[in-house]
């Protein structure tokens, strides 16, 4: 399995309204949100990191190929997908559905599987 990771600001003033999404995404919408994520065969897990400059959100998506998976999850053409591609405009100021400016991130460091040496 692959591992891609996605750092995400959060826009000043809307910490608030991305704990609302976080919830819309383990709560009412969660069959939807993981329907999403099953069918472009990818696991996400995001973590919400406080920091002195501002709120961070970092997404790492598991899969045989994430960066695949996330083209298609952005790209995908259902009303889940429209709705959370606009929270996530609105929440991070970042059009998912646009091609990604910049490199992906670039793995540096891995202590190994369970943190045994390989």
């Amino acid at each position: 399995m692959a591992m891609m990771a996605v750092a995400f600001p959060i826009l000043p003033g809307k910490t608030e309204a991305w704990k609302r999404f976080a919830s819309e995404l383990t709560g009412p919408r969660k069959a939807e949100f993981e329907a999403s994520r099953a069918k472009a065969h990818v696991r996400e897990q995001t973590f919400h990191q406080v920091t002195p400059m501002g709120d961070l959100v970092i997404v790492t998506l598991t899969g045989e190929d994430p960066a695949r998976s996330f083209g298609e999850m952005s790209h995908a053409n259902d009303a889940f997908t429209h709705w959370f591609v606009e929270q996530v405009k609105e929440l991070h100021g970042v059009d998912v559905a646009a091609p990604l400016v910049g490199p992906p991130s670039t793995l540096v460091i891995d202590s190994g599987e369970g943190g045994r040496p390989r």
